[in-house]
């Protein structure tokens, strides 16, 4: 029983030695804009409705404003006949 019970956790420990962290999703799709800062931090912020609204927030930062890859727009439904 004792041998089981030391390849269990033989086991669990190789199982989570092997694993690597899951990165969290960074770009929200409900923006069309991102704000990446550099300095201070390193992150990246994407709740901008606009270029302009971005560039303000980035004035004075070490950061760069750019189209959202992952923005999905809500599609209007059809008009009923």
């Amino acid at each position: 029983m004792r041998t089981r019970a030391a390849l269990v956790w033989i086991i669990l420990g190789i199982g989570l030695a092997c694993t690597t962290p899951v990165m969290a999703q960074t770009y929200y799709p409900n923006y069309p804009v991102c704000l990446q800062v550099y300095v201070p931090g390193n992150y990246i912020d994407c709740r901008f409705t606009s270029i302009a609204q971005c560039n303000a927030t980035a004035s004075g930062l070490g950061a760069t404003c750019y189209a959202n890859l992952y923005f999905a727009p809500h599609a209007q439904p059809g008009r009923r006949r």
